[in-house]
């Protein structure tokens, strides 16, 4: 940004690639995060929780929301960042499909962009590991005929 940095952060399903949820801060401070995992959990509750070891996602204001949903927490090795390879891929794309590509003067233009982003990318952008369907199309079901998602992948 002209006047600074602006965080990221999303909350995606690894099955599906449907991102659940996504914040925008202009500081590292763990708010923002634990926003969009509330978000998230209204949503679904996982299992799992994966994340990297970033002071935002290892604060107890993080951590909490988890423990209290009965969600296990699961976090990446140090400078493993292939472990969260589905999220790294996610960042591609915005960058490069989003955020290279436009010349946003605020936080509030790139809130805009971003929602239009993640809008195309959960529901209209096919992905060739999930059979060539969008991440909606598999986290909703809404494939007609579908036997397993397994079957068409394998």
């Amino acid at each position: 940004m002209p006047g600074g940095w602006l965080y990221l952060v999303a909350v995606m399903d690894w099955f599906s690639r449907y991102v659940l949820s996504w914040e925008l801060s202009d500081s590292m401070e763990s708010v923002f995060c634990v926003m969009a995992l509330e978000r998230a959990l209204t949503v679904a509750v996982p299992g799992i929780f994966n994340t990297d070891q970033g002071s935002q996602f290892t604060s107890e204001d993080f951590t909490s929301v988890l423990l209290r949903s009965g969600v296990k927490i699961s976090m990446d090795g140090r400078g493993r960042a292939l472990d969260n390879v589905f999220v790294e891929r996610l960042w591609w794309s915005v960058k490069y499909e989003d955020i290279d590509l436009n010349d946003d003067a605020d936080c509030a233009e790139t809130r805009v962009g971003l929602s239009r982003c993640f809008q195309f990318f959960n529901n209209q952008r096919p992905h060739q590991s999930l059979g060539d369907q969008t991440p909606a199309d598999v986290y909703f079901g809404r494939c007609a005929g579908r036997k397993s998602l397994e079957l068409q992948l394998s």
